[in-house]
């Protein structure tokens, strides 16, 4: 075993801030009727739609980090409550795009705006969304997610005595 760590590993931070922020955004997105992982698919979508673009299930999947299974799965739940649209691409039959209806813009917007109010409480100690601190953490967020990660496999003996 390696040596005691004083406090808190990294990994365990991080996954404690994950869920803190997760619970937050479905609690602020909730009267709107959004989960989470559906704040996720319309504030990308709503984003992507600004710059014009109509992605594909898979583009908004790559975009979000969402596995495309999962984002066909929300996306038909937003289908069903007329908050977006799912229609074959013209150029690949294969693939589905996706927009917001104006419903879906409306929430889309207030969800958004909900999220922008937490988000400047979660950065208020670092001094707020625009300060030099919290743009040092965004990089250091950035370089961590750029990382590949190789899921280990179980009772190999390089991974033998090691935590999370």
């Amino acid at each position: 075993m390696g040596k005691a760590s004083p406090g808190p590993t990294p990994g365990f931070l991080v996954w404690r801030l994950a869920g803190k922020w997760r619970v937050a955004v479905d609690r602020a997105v909730a009267p709107l009727g959004l989960t989470h992982a559906q704040y996720v698919l319309v504030a990308s979508l709503h984003g992507m739609q600004c710059s014009g673009e109509r992605p594909s299930q898979r583009r908004l999947a790559d975009r979000t980090g969402l596995e495309a299974l999962y984002v066909s799965k929300l996306a038909r739940a937003l289908e069903t409550t007329g908050q977006i649209e799912r229609t074959r691409d013209p150029r690949d039959p294969r693939a589905v795009q996706l927009a917001l209806t104006e419903q879906g813009e409306a929430v889309a917007r207030q969800a958004i705006a909900a999220v922008q109010q937490l988000l400047q409480q979660l950065l208020e100690p670092l001094g707020g969304l625009d300060a030099p601190r919290t743009r040092a953490f965004a990089d250091e967020l950035t370089t961590l997610l750029d990382v590949p990660l190789t899921p280990s496999v179980p009772n190999d003996e390089s991974t033998q005595g090691t935590t999370p």
